[in-house]
């Protein structure tokens, strides 16, 4: 009689800790799954809403308006905004202080911009470790599976008097599934985490360009109206001009 070397058979047939490296390494690969599509989503939406946001920023629109539009909307601030209303909102923090230089107004602005710039990014890396975790450790999990099962099929070849291969190959085919479903869980799972650090990357560095962007005008603001004691008059009016 042949033998049933079918996936689900050599599964049922594998024994016990190989099964449960298996149901680790399926779990794995569900959970990396769902996180690579939800990073997906939430990296184009968050790319969508800095694009957006940018249009509106540089079209002319005054940044009083603009800082008032931002915090009326019921939406959660993500991208420019979240940087936008934290660095403004502290200028005009300190610029109804009669007291504050233009430097200590600049220096406020962008610690608070820096601050949000940071939670934006831990924001954008949320789940990312997980696929790299995933990634570099499922091939030793189903390495383990695989060394377990070909040790148990050997052992149960001294108890035979005499071995053939039609004997040791159900043994080595079901140790060899958990080192297939361990590059399963991880090849998905590296190629995303890459993929997504990328693109992290590269919208952080946006932020930054323009957090430095929002400071020059900030600068200019600061330096071309003094503070009074009733406040915000250099936060009024302010000039936008784009470096090229």
């Amino acid at each position: 009689m042949s033998e049933d070397l079918s996936i689900f058979a050599l599964i049922s047939g594998a024994s016990l800790l190989v099964q449960i490296v298996m149901g680790i390494l399926l779990i794995a690969s569900v959970v990396s799954w769902v996180m690579i599509f939800q990073r997906w989503f939430a990296l184009n939406a968050q790319q969508r809403s800095m694009d957006a946001f940018e249009d509106e920023f540089w079209s002319g629109v005054d940044l009083r308006q603009l800082y008032t539009e931002v915090n009326a909307s019921a939406g959660e601030l993500r991208g420019y905004e979240h940087v936008f209303v934290a660095g403004f909102k502290e200028f005009n923090r300190l610029s109804e202080q009669s007291s504050a230089d233009p430097g200590a107004i600049l220096q406020g602005s962008q610690r608070a911009m820096r601050v949000a710039l940071n939670r934006e990014e831990e924001k954008m890396e949320r789940h990312i470790p997980f696929l790299a975790t995933v990634g570099s450790t499922s091939p030793y999990i189903g390495l383990f599976g695989t060394v377990w099962g070909i040790m148990n099929s050997f052992r149960s070849l001294a108890n035979m008097s005499q071995a053939t291969l039609a004997t040791v190959a159900p043994g080595i085919s079901e140790a060899l599934v958990a080192t297939a479903m361990g590059l399963f869980a991880a090849i998905p799972a590296v190629i995303g985490y890459n993929r997504f650090a990328a693109r992290v990357e590269v919208l952080t560095k946006r932020l930054e360009t323009f957090s430095d962007e929002l400071t020059g005008i900030l600068a200019r603001a600061a330096h071309s109206a003094p503070t009074s004691s009733g406040g915000g008059g250099a936060a009024t009016g302010i000039t936008k001009r784009r470096s090229s």
